[in-house]
């Protein structure tokens, strides 16, 4: 059970679409990488969400999803500043809770893990949120990040931008998710932002 509700809400999004879905999966470098620091890198990482779509083909067929379910948002030129100056944040240096877009040994393990996994070295990363506060592309175009992710695409997927392509299509058929089976009663009293 996934206890984040954000990650609830990926999963549901992509379920959705057609994928399958797995979820935390740890990863970490491999102990022979010339880089490897046991003190550094022994405690492992984790891919959220994965979800595997079995009639696409590209880097939409595999979805690699990071959540980041922060209230305030997500503001993505503090964040590659913040990485590049390598600040502190929240009494950690920045790059620690994106190690696979920022190092390329993390990169590496983060790579492989999903090769292992789906079968593919194509996929699309998913930075999701629950609201960006400023402009996606910095974010998205990072030629950094791009560069660990093998060239791959990034997007930012928000909370509002799941609910939007979701709610429409919520019909009365008894979801089998929790998230879904919240969406429908939603549905079903008539609320709306509108309202």
């Amino acid at each position: 059970m996934k206890e984040d509700i954000l990650e609830q809400m990926v999963d549901e999004y992509l379920q959705h679409k057609g994928y399958f879905t797995r979820h935390n999966i740890k990863f970490r470098p491999a102990g022979d990488h010339v880089e490897y620091d046991t003190r550094q890198d022994a405690v492992h990482s984790d891919i959220d969400v994965i979800g595997i779509h079995p009639r696409l083909d590209g880097a939409r067929r595999v979805m690699v999803v990071s959540c980041k379910s922060w209230q305030g948002g997500f503001r993505p030129e503090y964040w590659v500043d913040a990485i590049a100056k390598n600040k502190v944040v929240s009494g950690r240096e920045a790059w620690r809770g994106f190690r696979e877009l920022t190092r390329e040994k993390w990169a590496a393990a983060f790579r492989t893990t999903v090769a292992e996994l789906t079968g593919s070295s194509s996929f699309t990363y998913i930075t999701a949120v629950t609201k960006v506060v400023g402009s996606r592309a910095e974010w998205q175009d990072n030629a950094t990040f791009r560069e660990n992710l093998g060239g791959n695409p990034i997007e930012i997927l928000t909370f509002g931008d799941m609910l939007k392509e979701l709610f429409p299509s919520i019909d009365t058929t008894p979801a089998s998710s929790e998230v879904g089976r919240v969406l429908q009663l939603i549905k079903a009293s008539g609320w709306s932002l509108d309202k």
